[in-house]
């Protein structure tokens, strides 16, 4: 069994104080049990007050799912947490509780699902919820303190940890004998974080670390702790833990690194690739103006997978949302993991296999597409982009050409191929594709849309896409912030017939009010048809 008290006088290290951490010592009891329903805040939405149910526990730990969501999207909290409330805490401060993001019903039908969901179930007592701890006031954690960390990976699990870094008001995990990859930034009065001894105390398991980290001579002993199975093993292979001085951002990086030579193969050389960033390209409506016009010129010349994660990771977090933007990936099983934050929690994606520079550079020409950016945004050719300069509007808005979808995969060589970026050759020579304009640009070079409005088509199949931002906007006109959007999703009669809540939410990004509102629309459409 672990031993703090071995463990600490083989490395030598310290344990951080108590009064580090923004954590009851000794630790709240919990009075919870499994099934009881209470109010939550969603982790994907924290405006949003939901019905939770508690499904697990660990010591002062709670285990959450929302109501209406599935086992995917569950999440921990403590007893003493302020995100946690008895129910009829919502309604008592004039709040109303709201279904969670990425309901699997319609929304409309939300308030049926909440009376069923509730009548009968177990509520957690008043006395269960205990008052949260005061934040200390200020940081006072050193390089090397030892404590106990939530792994954010599989957060059921706490193990040891030292302080790799400090800065400010952030401190950077480093768990004992795991891979860098694992590590992570958080803030000082993180409830991630606890003292050493806080999980014998409290009840809680304690993962030992894979690894005897001798902090004296900074040698590690080849001695593997083996009480733990590889299924709950952040990772299966020994592997040296990565400086977190040595990382480039506080950040998932590159995950199952080829370690096995010191010298790059030449098919890594051969896979270098380099990509450049038009910081003047419109970028659509998921990523922040701002953001972007702070990245670098360009990522690379670099490995292969390396430039992915650049790329993608910065993209993540250029957005408006990033959850948002880090939904519109897909889930693969190549090397590269990417991360999104969203108050105090970290998601971690990993990405589609890519080993050849061609499936790198369609990759990132369907991010693009999905993000509604220009596709000239990200390019393996240091062209620049005439397009967004060439149609700027006298406000000074940018306008562009977006690829159309059909055609794009119906080519049989990509804009981005090996041959247009290896030979240099100039633009005329790219094969051409089928474009369309902009909303933006046929308001501009256009006035056919004012004489065509009018009456519509009593059937809302055969509304074309300004068929239907005419009917919202004339429905509600508290909606016509959010028309563009149906231009740039290319939302017709029969599009719009088929929208559900959470479309809308995950692919368009909208807030729940006018989700709400819309698919009230939507339901009066279809009851009409």
């Amino acid at each position: 069994s672990f031993s703090w008290e071995a463990y600490l006088k083989e490395s030598g290290a310290i344990p951080a104080p108590n009064n580090c951490f923004k954590q009851h010592f000794p630790p709240p009891t919990n009075e919870f049990k499994v099934g009881m329903k209470l109010e939550a805040l969603d982790p994907r939405n924290i405006t949003s007050s939901c019905i939770a149910t508690v499904v697990g526990t660990q010591g002062p730990r709670l285990r959450l799912r929302l109501d209406g969501s599935d086992n995917k999207n569950d999440f921990w909290r403590m007893v003493d947490s302020s995100d946690l409330h008895p129910i009829g805490y919502c309604e008592k401060h004039g709040g109303l509780l709201q279904p969670p993001l990425g309901f699997r019903k319609d929304v409309a039908s939300w308030p049926t699902f909440l009376m069923r969901t509730m009548t009968g179930a177990p509520l957690a007592p008043r006395s269960a919820f205990k008052e949260e701890c005061k934040s200390p006031k200020t940081n006072l954690f050193k390089v090397g303190m030892k404590l106990e960390a939530v792994d954010r990976k599989n957060p059921q699990l706490i193990c040891p940890a030292t302080i790799g870094d400090v800065s400010e008001d952030q401190i950077h995990i480093s768990f004992d004998g795991w891979r860098g990859a694992f590590d992570y930034w958080c803030n000082y009065d993180s409830r991630d974080i606890f003292p050493v001894g806080w999980s014998a105390i409290s009840g809680h398991n304690l993962q030992p670390p894979g690894q005897r980290v001798s902090c004296k001579t900074g040698s590690v002993s080849s001695q593997i702790t083996k009480t733990m199975s590889n299924a709950t093993s952040p990772v299966t292979s020994d592997k040296q833990q990565m400086s977190p001085r040595e990382a480039t951002s506080p950040a998932v990086t590159v995950t199952e690194p080829d370690t096995s030579s010191a010298l790059p193969s030449k098919s890594s050389a051969s896979n270098s690739v380099c990509m450049y960033v038009n910081t003047s390209c419109n970028t659509g409506t998921f990523l922040s103006q701002r953001k972007v016009s702070q990245l670098p010129s360009q990522f690379g010349m670099g490995p292969l997978n390396q430039v992915l994660r650049e790329v993608v990771q910065s993209c993540i977090e250029c957005g408006v949302q990033e959850r948002v933007v880090f939904n519109m990936l897909r889930d693969g099983n190549g090397k590269v993991v990417v991360y999104a934050n969203q108050g105090n929690m970290t998601y971690t994606k990993r990405l589609s296999m890519i080993e050849t520079a061609e499936e790198l550079y369609r990759f990132i020409d369907k991010f693009l597409d999905d993000l509604g950016c220009c596709d000239n945004f990200l390019s393996p050719i240091n062209n620049g982009c005439n397009k967004c300069n060439k149609f700027k509007q006298h406000s000074g808005e940018y306008l562009f050409y977006s690829l159309d979808k059909d055609s794009s995969f119906k080519q049989p060589k990509r804009r981005w191929s090996n041959d247009s970026v290896d030979s240099n050759k100039s633009a005329s020579t790219v094969p051409k594709v089928s474009r369309r304009y902009s909303s933006y640009e046929a308001e501009a070079s256009s006035t056919t849309n004012d004489n065509n409005k009018g009456r519509l088509s009593s059937d809302p199949e055969d509304w074309s896409i300004d068929d239907v931002v005419q009917f919202i906007t004339e429905t509600d006109p508290g909606l016509t912030v959010h028309t563009e959007l149906f231009r740039k999703h290319e939302i017709d009669g029969k599009a719009l017939l088929l929208l559900n809540s959470d479309m809308m939410m995950k692919y368009m990004g909208l807030k729940l009010g006018p989700i709400l509102k819309l698919c009230n629309i939507v339901q009066k459409l279809k009851m009409r048809k």
